[in-house]
């Protein structure tokens, strides 16, 4: 009877355990990804859900932040260091900078803005991180699609550009899935085929490297919601002095290749 009763219990654990399906895998540091075969993991100091990318040509492969970096983590970037983000040298704007943020990015689930090059840069040395370099960007923003204009062009279940955008970004009106007047949610349109959200629109997203060989202004990608989709095609680059800082560009990070 006993040996009935255990056996009913060890079934039911298991039949429990089938269907809260695969643990998320957690890591700490680059170190840590080198060992992973998943292709999802959760960075632990920030919490940020990354996305694997693989290598192609002269990118070796790498992670990249599955959305942009949102007002809350880089809140807790703040809290942890001695980071002075609104006492910093070459802020454009006047009064309390954090209401400024809170006007088009009110939660803490909304992409962190006003952020200058050297503010991200601050929060990826902080986390472990780094940002991506251009190549990087877009090939990654590409989802595995070749010589496209714009990410989403071989979705098969809608042909149009115009109404394809509003279901994979956030960029200037409304309509569709687009319903947000400024930022949206981290996440809240549709994935690119690396599993990436809000590549397009949304916010521009700093890159590491300088735009030319003048070195004045670092490069942008990616198109906000104050945008045209002419901005949105995955190719389109523009440029901003790293101490520049706007309410429609943010974020993301990448850590090391495998």
């Amino acid at each position: 009877m006993r040996f009935w009763r255990w056996l009913l219990m060890l079934v039911a654990t298991l039949g429990l355990a089938s269907t809260e399906g695969p643990r998320e895998v957690v890591v700490e540091s680059n170190e840590e990804l080198k060992g992973v075969t998943a292709k999802k993991v959760i960075w632990k100091k920030d919490g940020a859900k990354m996305v694997f990318i693989p290598a192609s040509g002269k990118i070796q492969s790498f992670w990249m932040d599955a959305t942009e970096v949102t007002v809350g983590q880089f809140k807790k970037f703040l809290s942890e260091t001695n980071y002075q983000f609104d006492r910093q040298l070459g802020r454009q704007l006047d009064g309390d900078l954090w209401s400024d943020v809170y006007e088009y990015s009110p939660t803490d689930k909304h992409p962190m803005i006003y952020a200058s090059w050297h503010d991200a840069t601050a929060y990826a040395n902080w986390v472990g991180k780094k940002l991506p370099m251009e190549q990087e960007w877009e090939f990654a923003a590409r989802g595995g699609l070749v010589d496209k204009e714009y990410a989403w062009e071989d979705d098969k279940a809608n042909k149009d550009v115009e109404l394809l955008a509003r279901i994979y970004a956030n960029y200037q009106g409304t309509e569709g899935n687009d319903k947000w007047e400024y930022c949206a949610p981290v996440g809240s349109m549709k994935a690119n085929g690396y599993g990436l959200y809000d590549m397009a629109g949304n916010v521009w997203e700093w890159c590491q490297d300088w735009y030319d060989s003048n070195k004045d202004g670092k490069v942008i990608r990616g198109g906000a919601w104050t945008d045209s989709i002419y901005y949105l095609q995955v190719g389109y680059r523009a440029r901003y002095a790293p101490r520049n800082r706007a309410y429609y560009r943010g974020f993301r990070c990448v850590s090391g290749s495998n």
